[in-house]
This record gives structure tokens, C-alpha cells and sequence, in this order.
């Protein structure tokens, strides 16, 4: 449990740095968007985080707050001379579609007269996005359409979207959650936690874990940099990792796992079309007593414990056959022991 417990505060680091950029400080501008009828946001930022939320009772609204380096606060005065000399900050509403973007007018060789330049904005829910940030997270909520957003300077923070989601970044973690129905997710920088999302999933990491927790539709989620968690699936789920082991529990989905890097448990409570396991480590399956089966398992060792109502060959390192009169294909393949018993 400590692994998947650092993995959450890892994948959630980044996302927190966000939430308190601009935080409970004065916004240097606020421009109104009450009048706009904003339907489309795109921002362009290099030193900042982007915040997009469409939740009822805010009046629409961009926020710009802005900092110096190591978040040094500046005074207004000290702002407008830098913003005057070094940047080309622009924010207009043009057809309903809402730009803020920021310039830099030099190459910083002296990284301490950089600023950061965030932007909190608050629109109708259903709003698309277009957002890039190379210093700093991205956080959504409550939004309805399509929206795209890359950041190499920080995490993923996302709540209550639905459409077509697509998000990277390669410096930090991503937090999903209570999300559809098309999500395309990217990190090399840290963890993913999803829970409570639907629909086409795709997860992919290879600086951290994943944490998978009650998700519904076809998930693909794969790491090259840590373990794999998974609680109350269901439809179609194709993980693996080659950086850590696998823990899946509550499966109820049609189920590929593969891990290179250490043991594989899982427990399934109903069987889909398919199952197919690998483990480089050992393999500790647990299986419906009365569902369909069809078994091709291999390991180093099997437990003798033959299962009722099994029917076929079942020896030291490799079991063929059926239970329950056949049906769902089950291959696992262990370098290590197997353990396979019934819920």
C-alpha cells in the first residue's frame, strides 16, 4: 500500500503547485467575459499555469496573476516595467473565442527576471479548449466539447469533463476524475490517477504509476515507470508496465495485463471475453466459481489444488483444460509460481 499511496502524491505534486498558483492572491488583471458568450478558449503562456473551469454561479471571467521567479512576488509597478520591456502579453475576444497569449521579447539567459504569467478563466460549461503552457500545470473543470492542452512544465489537474479530451505533459502527474467519453491522456513525467470515468480511455506514463479506480468503457493504460493499481472495472481493460507489479481487484471486464517488473494479482468477479495475463514475477489469480472456462496456464510452479469441476490435464508447470463445461479463453503466464483458487 505505501507504493500506490507515493505514487498518488507524486502524480498529485504538480497538480497541487497549480491549484495554489493565484490562489488567495490579488489578480494583477481581471477583464469580464459577461458579455462574450465565450464558446472556444485558446491560450499560449511559457512561464505560467491555465486554469478553465466552467462551474455555475462564476461570473465569466479571465484572471491573469502574475510572479516573479521562484514565485517572488512583484510589486505593480515592477510588473508593468517587465511586462513593457520583455513580454507581449494579448488578451481579446474575437467571434466568441477567447486568446490570451504571452510572448517573450528576449531569450532569458538570467532566469531571475522571468516571470510567471498564469491565467484562471471562467466561461459557460460548454466550452472548447486549446491551451499550451511550457512552465507551469493545467486544470479543467466542468467543461462539455473538445479540448486539447499540453504543458512540459507541470501536471494535469481534471474534473468533470465530457468530449473529446486530450491532454500531455512531460513534467508532472495527472489526476482524472468523474470524466468522459473519449479520454487520450499523456505523461513522461509522473503518475496517472483516474477514477470514476467512462468511455474510451487511453492512459500512458513512463515517469510514474497508474491508480485505476472505478472506470467503465475500454481502457488501454500503460507505465514503463512504476506499479499498476486497479478497484471496480468493468468493459475492457489492456494494461501493463515493465516497472512494477500489477494489483487488480473487483474485475469485472474482459482483461489483458502484462508486467516485466514483478508479480501480478488479480481478482475477478466476472469473466469478459477474454483473459490474458503475463508476469515476469509470480501470478496469483483469483476466478468466478461459476463461470465458463477455458485454461492454458504455465509457471515455474502451479498449485496443486485442482479445481472443481475441472476437466483436462493439470500438472507441475502447465495446465490445460476447462472448468465449469469451457468457454472465456484464460491464459496466464508466470516466470514465477501461480496460485489459482476460486472468489
Amino acid at each position: 500500500m505505501k507504493t500506490y499511496l507515493t505514487l498518488f502524491i507524486v502524480a498529485c505534486q504538480s497538480v497541487v503547485a497549480l491549484a495554489q498558483d493565484g490562489r488567495d492572491k490579488t489578480p494583477y488583471l481581471t477583464k469580464s467575459l459577461a458579455n462574450d458568450a465565450i464558446s472556444n478558449v485558446v491560450v499560449n503562456t511559457s512561464g505560467g499555469g491555465i486554469s478553465v473551469s466552467g462551474r455555475a454561479g462564476e461570473s465569466p471571467r479571465i484572471e491573469v496573476y502574475i510572479r516573479g521567479n521562484n514565485d517572488h512576488e512583484l510589486s505593480k509597478a515592477e510588473i508593468e516595467k517587465r511586462l513593457a520591456e520583455d513580454y507581449e502579453m494579448t488578451i481579446s475576444v474575437n467571434g466568441h473565442e477567447l486568446t490570451a497569449t504571452v510572448k517573450n521579447r528576449h531569450n532569458f539567459s538570467d532566469g531571475r527576471n522571468q516571470m510567471s504569467i498564469s491565467f484562471k478563466i471562467f466561461v459557460p460549461e460548454h466550452v472548447a479548449t486549446d491551451l499550451h503552457t511550457s512552465g507551469g500545470g493545467i486544470e479543467l473543470d466542468n467543461l462539455t466539447g473538445n479540448e486539447h492542452f499540453t504543458t512540459s512544465g507541470g501536471g494535469l489537474a481534471l474534473d468533470k469533463l465530457h468530449g473529446t479530451i486530450f491532454g500531455h505533459t512531460s513534467g508532472g502527474g495527472i489526476e482524472v476524475a468523474n470524466s468522459g467519453s473519449d479520454l487520450d491522456l499523456t505523461t513522461s513525467g509522473g503518475g496517472i490517477v483516474a477514477k470514476n470515468c467512462e468511455g474510451n480511455i487511453r492512459l500512458h506514463t513512463s515517469g510514474g504509476g497508474l491508480i485505476l479506480e472505478d472506470l467503465k468503457g475500454t481502457i488501454n493504460a500503460h507505465t514503463s515507470g512504476g506499479g499498476i493499481e486497479g478497484n471496480n472495472i468493468e468493459g475492457e481493460l489492456i494494461t501493463g508496465t515493465s516497472g512494477g507489479g500489477i494489483d487488480l481487484k473487483d474485475m469485472a471486464c474482459s482483461l489483458e495485463a502484462t508486467t516485466s517488473g514483478g508479480d501480478l494479482r488479480a481478482e475477478i468477479k466476472k469473466v469478459g471475453k477474454f483473459m490474458r495475463l503475463h508476469a515476469s514475477g509470480n501470478i496469483d489469480l483469483r476466478i468466478p466459481a461459476k463461470e465458463g472456462l477455458d485454461l492454458n496456464l504455465s509457471a515455474s510452479n502451479i498449485n496443486d489444488n485442482i479445481l472443481s469441476g475441472f476437466n483436462g490435464q493439470w500438472e507441475r508447470r502447465h495446465v490445460s483444460g476447462s472448468v465449469n463445461g469451457g468457454g472465456v479463453p484464460v491464459e496466464a503466464h508466470a516466470s514465477g509460481d501461480m496460485d489459482i483458487k476460486y472468489n
